[in-house]
């Protein structure tokens, strides 16, 4: 029988309504001595809810015998505030599950004990302990549901707030240079924000920029399709956004996680510069650059954006760096593209080894010294007097870098630390 307590007399509910606040009373007292996490003074809200809790059971539990409607949505709000005040304590539901099940036991005892005073047969007897535990049951079911609903309100609450850390993250303090920026007012919003996404914030943190999700159905090189991975607690991601990226704290332990591995092999990463947390924008910033930059997104290991710093610097201002190679590479232009090409490795190996001399230059490029002196004797001629100023090196191999092919990004992809 889904609804025992109709099979009762009604007589009976006013029969138990007259004891019903020492059965109460004999409830709570039984919970606070045999339930230990129940056992300290009921004050307060966690002793006003315990007492409502009770008081409100007995009561339904009458009005129940003598007809009241069972499906008022309003009836278990109470229980479900139970469900969440355990939850708001720092406990399971073992305890409240507990005290439902005592609570029951008293009731039945007590319950028994007035029914036969009122001259209930045995099989009325019966019918009232069904109804007893039937109602105890659905008590507990509403608590449990209010546990439940208060997990889903305190994740999404704390998703909430790791969003919005993860964005002022990215965003940055708005330093006037259009970096990160490093002030103190960023560093005490930073540290607000991570408490209340329960997120330590850490000595120094990393930003890695990813590759879009491949859309649903894509084709994909992974077997068995891209998939979520399970990235520990720590790592803050958005993985779903046009321009995806991580932060993750103490690079140097987070990054060798299996997870995250994965994830950075799966999706094209580039690993930005180890900052303190203040600067994380930064990382991120040059982590995005130096991947737009890449040539393939397809290589199984990531960019390290910490072994390519000078690299980024000749992403940092394009027309700039254009500038100076038109100046600077100008005696090359009445070469054929494959002289072009072969002169340039060479001045820019023969810049790389210090100036070096030929046999290092050839070892550098894997030509025969012979080969490599000829380059040279060529390289001398066209740019004769620059060869011997330092800042003209020093132009020379910005604009070589910047040129040259393999010189920056066929060199930029490595494992992570």
């Amino acid at each position: 029988m889904s609804e025992p307590w109709r099979a009762l007399p009604r007589s009976l509910a006013a029969e138990l309504r007259k004891e019903q606040r020492t059965i109460a009373a004999e409830i709570i007292r039984e919970i606070r001595q045999q339930v230990p996490e129940f056992s300290r003074p009921l004050s307060g809200k966690f002793g006003a809810g315990i007492q409502h809790g009770v008081e409100t059971a007995l009561a339904e539990f009458t009005d129940l015998i003598e007809g009241a409607r069972h499906d008022n949505p309003e009836r278990m709000r109470v229980y479900r505030a139970l469900g969440r005040g355990e939850l708001a304590e720092g406990r399971s539901l073992d305890a409240l599950q507990a005290a439902y099940r005592l609570g029951a036991r008293v009731a039945w005892r007590r319950y028994a004990r007035i029914a036969r005073r009122a001259g209930l047969g045995t099989e009325l007897l019966v019918l009232l302990a069904e109804a007893i535990f039937a109602h105890i049951d659905e008590l507990a079911a509403a608590s449990v549901r209010g546990y439940a609903r208060a997990q889903a309100d305190e994740a999404g609450e704390l998703g909430r707030a790791r969003s919005q850390l993860l964005a002022l993250l990215a965003r940055g303090g708005g330093a006037a240079d259009g970096a990160g920026g490093a002030d103190g007012g960023h560093l005490k919003d930073l540290e607000a924000a991570a408490e209340l996404a329960d997120w330590p914030l850490p000595w120094n943190l990393c930003a890695v920029a990813l590759a879009p999700d491949p859309p649903q159905g894509a084709a994909t090189s992974r077997p068995g399709g891209p998939r979520r991975h399970a990235l520990p607690e720590v790592v803050l991601a958005e993985l779903d956004g046009p321009a995806p990226f991580l932060v993750v704290p103490e690079p140097s332990l987070q990054l060798r996680d299996p997870e995250v591995q994965a994830l950075l092999a799966a999706r094209g990463a580039v690993i930005g510069p180890t900052v303190p947390p203040e600067q994380a924008a930064d990382s991120l910033r040059w982590a995005r650059a130096l991947r737009s930059a890449a040539v393939a997104d397809t290589v199984p290991t990531p960019v390290v954006c910490d072994a390519h710093l000078s690299d980024l610097l000749l992403l940092a201002d394009g027309p700039l760096v254009r500038l100076i190679a038109a100046r600077r590479l100008q005696p090359l232009e009445g070469l054929t593209p494959k002289q072009r090409q072969r002169l340039a490795e060479t001045l820019l190996a023969w810049l790389q080894t210090n100036r070096g001399s030929a046999p290092e230059v050839a070892a550098r490029l894997g030509i025969h010294p012979q080969t490599a002196r000829q380059r040279l004797h060529q390289v001398q001629r066209l740019f004769g007097p620059a060869l011997a100023d330092p800042d003209s090196r020093f132009e020379l191999e910005i604009a070589l870098r910047s040129q040259t092919p393999g010189s920056r990004t066929s060199r930029s992809r490595t494992s992570p630390p």
